[in-house]
């Protein structure tokens, strides 16, 4: 039952670095953005697929947070809060769908941070602009905080599996 303790509390620790991660992501999202040399003040928000990866770090944030007071009771008591494998259950379904579900959001941000930003550089050489370089800019501040919600997306990946080990570990099957 050791290799069940050092699990539970390595999630825990997963879990805090997801939660942290994803806070950091909506804070760098939350505060991209620039105004361009005719005045129009641009955001996260006029880019629908950064709400969207913004909506995913919220998402990812709120289960790692809803989640961390069942994990630590589990890591320091080794049993559930919630008996009858219902928050067992959970963790396995809910760890795997919302690491899918940060997955998309990284895919979604550097899919659409990458592209634009090659467009910009072919329309940069045609026609040098200050406004491409802010706009370059934005766009490399929105890739940062994509690559914040990647770490996030691995941490949940790897509490994903975790919760799979801890599961098959209480059916007898992992010893």
């Amino acid at each position: 039952m050791a290799e069940v303790k050092a699990l539970a509390i390595s999630m825990v620790v997963l879990r805090v670095l997801c939660l942290f991660a994803s806070a950091a992501s909506i804070a760098v999202l939350v505060t991209d953005q620039f105004t361009d040399s005719i005045g129009q003040h641009l955001t996260f928000k006029d880019a629908i697929t950064y709400r969207f990866v913004l909506a995913t770090a919220v998402v990812g944030a709120a289960y790692a947070l809803i989640q961390m007071p069942f994990a630590v009771y589990f890591s320091c008591t080794e049993k559930r809060i919630i008996r009858h494998s219902f928050l067992q259950e959970f963790d396995f379904y809910g760890d795997k769908t919302i690491s899918f579900l940060l997955a998309s959001g990284v895919g979604a941000g550097f899919t659409f941070g990458f592209e634009q930003k090659q467009n910009l550089k072919r329309f940069n050489d045609i026609s040098p602009d200050e406004d491409i370089d802010k706009i370059m800019k934005f766009l490399d501040t929105a890739i940062v905080a994509t690559g914040l919600l990647a770490l996030a997306f691995l941490c949940m990946a790897v509490v994903s599996i975790c919760s799979s080990i801890v599961r098959s570990s209480n059916r007898g099957i992992w010893r």
